[in-house]
């Protein structure tokens, strides 16, 4: 037998990366890369002509300078003498505040919907059927404009709240307040409160801290239970009974906190012309949040409908015939395959939720395309800056909800060989 020496790796030549099949790939690759940092390199340098010849500079100095202008929701302190820089940052949270609560409340609304969807009772099926054919085929704009138009045209006054038989009543056991102006919502406040760590003009509470803490050992300590639980299943065959315990870790701890501190809610209370002792929310997130929540809602119960019929009955019937409750079987059997079917889309709703919510420029929300896209580009003429600024804040945004829910899905899918 002949042994041609060299035969499985020929000496490198220039002609290889055309002709030989392992480093073509390669070349197309560095091709098509150059050509795109090509085009990329163009498009900048055009752009810095184009705004040299407006006499424009591309420069990001106007964040620091004075906004003059008002923000009427904030999450962390601002006045008008502040910079555009922390007027972008105050958009920024006004964004991530209407896209998380957002995201959970639809979240609520899409799985309820979606199930009561399947449900036997004809109309209760129907009624959610309605629901979703007619949020999801109407666009998002014209919702936020009917709700903002029922707020601002069928909410009572404030002063309407006032007298012994006032002409309209606080909803949810006499909590909430809408109104034409604004929704009052209760509170929270600390009969103990205790000192907080000074950030400059913003401080974190110990309390806040305590309750991170608490909830993260728990979660901790719960992971480690289900674990113990899991090996005494795989070795025993049975399943110790454990939820009472992952129960108490959570709620005893808080139950203690809110005890320490003195937590307790404080409603809004009518004094004058204006609610007080609450918390008064703009009328602008809460017609932002509730169409989000409504619009989205509807794609999401699609989601969760799908995902469960993917499911094959026999799954179902087979857990039964192993003598699992409907409790564990949709636990352990239909919950678990229906959730590779639903995580996938469920990310891209979050996204477009997210993204969605620039639509806040209808109401007067100020969310980041009302302060860095509004307001600071119209002062500043900085259209360029802003755009790229916004975009990259946002592709930033839509990045980290992607990476989060991927992670949560690769948790959650089932193993397969």
């Amino acid at each position: 037998m002949v042994t041609y020496t060299g035969a499985d790796n020929p000496p490198f030549r220039l002609s290889m990366l055309i002709y030989d099949r392992r480093y073509r790939s390669l070349t197309l690759q560095a091709i098509v890369f150059i050509l795109v940092m090509l085009m990329a390199s163009w498009l900048i340098n055009n752009t810095l002509q184009n705004l040299s010849a407006m006499g424009k500079t591309f420069s990001f100095d106007f964040l620091f300078r004075r906004a003059g202008y008002d923000i009427p929701q904030q999450l962390i302190p601002y006045n008008s003498d502040d910079t555009h820089l922390r007027a972008a940052i105050i958009g920024v949270l006004n964004t991530l505040l209407v896209s998380i609560t957002g995201c959970i409340s639809a979240t609520v609304v899409g799985v309820l919907v979606g199930v009561l969807r399947l449900s036997s009772n004809w109309l209760i099926a129907r009624l959610m059927t309605i629901y979703v054919e007619v949020f999801r085929n109407i666009p998002l704009l014209l919702w936020i404009l009917v709700i903002l138009a029922v707020f601002t045209e069928v909410m009572p006054a404030p002063n309407a709240y006032r007298g012994e038989n006032p002409a309209a009543t606080m909803i949810l056991f006499d909590t909430i307040a809408p109104t034409n102006r604004y929704t009052a919502v209760p509170s929270l406040g600390m009969t103990n409160p205790p000192a907080t760590i000074s950030l400059g003009r913003e401080g974190i509470s110990w309390a806040f801290i305590a309750f991170v803490v608490v909830i993260a050992a728990a979660w901790f300590g719960n992971r480690q239970l289900r674990r113990w639980a899991k090996n005494v299943q795989d070795q025993t065959g049975k399943r110790p009974t454990t939820w009472w315990i992952s129960l108490a870790m959570f709620v005893l701890p808080v139950l203690f906190l809110i005890w320490y501190f003195g937590l307790h809610l404080i409603p809004p209370v009518l004094r004058g012309f204006n609610f007080a002792d609450g918390t008064n929310l703009d009328n602008a997130f809460v017609v932002l949040w509730l169409a989000l929540t409504l619009y989205t809602g509807a794609f999401i119960a699609e989601i969760v409908r799908g995902g469960v019929l993917a499911v094959s009955r026999g799954q179902t019937e087979a857990a039964f015939a192993l003598g699992l409750r409907p409790r564990r079987t949709m636990s352990l059997v239909v919950l678990p395959q229906a959730l590779r079917v639903i995580v996938p889309p469920l990310i891209s709703q979050y996204l477009n939720l997210t993204k969605n919510s620039s639509l806040a420029i209808a109401v007067g929300y100020m969310d980041l395309r009302g302060t860095l896209g509004g307001t600071t580009l119209n002062q500043t003429g900085r259209e360029m800056e802003c755009m790229v600024l916004m975009m990259g804040i946002y592709l930033l945004l839509c990045l980290i909800i992607s990476a989060g829910m991927n992670i949560f899905n690769s948790r959650v899918k089932l193993r397969e060989r």
